[in-house]
């Protein structure tokens, strides 16, 4: 899985660290040291994945988030030192697709990217798009994820999700009625992880509502089960609401 990648990170000796591991995997990598530069780089040559830390000089990683999700879908890791709920819950707001603590593990850092690159639909050999396109396209009423070509589209529309938001859906979507955990929900995104955390899944939700929803604070897809977690509703009990009555349909 060769893919090139943009890394944003002010501490030289970090960066090096991180640029040497990603490179034993085969990725081509371009380092730089601050959010301009970043944003320059990114601009001149699209990458696959963007590696951003979150406080640089210049312009810091959250404001280079913020302009990469008007202009691009490109996944976004964020990479700080800043450990708090509320600083996670900001990051995701403003698109970013992962986030991870210093200090962290490279070992897992290029995994994670491993990840996100795979969903993103970077093949990782010939012959793996011809696995990606067996995968069955998840249909619920007029929502339609399309997880070989990591496509959402609603009423026939596309829609842009990041990454984290699609593996969300993807998973509600593979069963519509069940409900499934935040944990459960987070197992699908990273696996057990120590630094993301259940509200991670919460503002997910909230941004893919933004999106797919007709009325996002009275959502009828994407459904809270209190107490428990979420699910995406059984387009048949939907559609029986709308029958009964277009009111009651939440």
């Amino acid at each position: 899985m060769c893919a090139y990648i943009v890394l944003a990170d002010d501490d030289p000796k970090h960066a090096d660290l991180i640029h040497r591991y990603l490179e034993r995997e085969g990725h081509s990598v371009r380092v730089v040291h601050d959010g301009r530069a970043a944003l320059d780089e990114i601009r001149r040559r699209m990458p696959d994945l963007v590696v951003l830390d979150w406080m640089m000089p210049r312009t810091d990683g959250l404001d280079v988030c913020r302009v990469l999700r008007r202009e691009s879908d490109v996944p976004v890791l964020m990479l700080t030192a800043r450990a708090e709920e509320d600083d996670l819950l900001l990051a995701l707001d403003l698109g970013a697709d992962d986030y991870m603590t210093k200090p962290c593990s490279p070992r897992e850092l290029v995994a994670r990217i491993r990840t996100l690159l795979r969903r993103a639909g970077h093949t990782a050999a010939p012959g793996a798009g011809a696995a990606q396109q067996a995968e069955p396209v998840l249909v619920v009423g007029s929502l339609v994820v399309d997880p070989a070509r990591f496509e959402v589209r609603v009423d026939g529309r596309l829609t842009d999700c990041t990454p984290g938001e699609f593996r969300v859906l993807e998973v509600l979507v593979s069963a519509p009625g069940r409900v499934f955990t935040r944990k459960q929900i987070l197992e699908h995104l990273h696996g057990i992880d120590r630094y993301v955390t259940t509200r991670t899944v919460d503002g997910h939700v909230m941004n893919l509502r933004r999106k797919i929803e007709r009325d996002p604070t009275r959502p009828e897809l994407l459904l809270t089960v209190y107490g428990v977690g979420y699910k995406v509703a059984d387009v048949r009990s939907v559609d029986s609401a709308h029958g009964e009555s277009g009111s009651r349909a939440r």
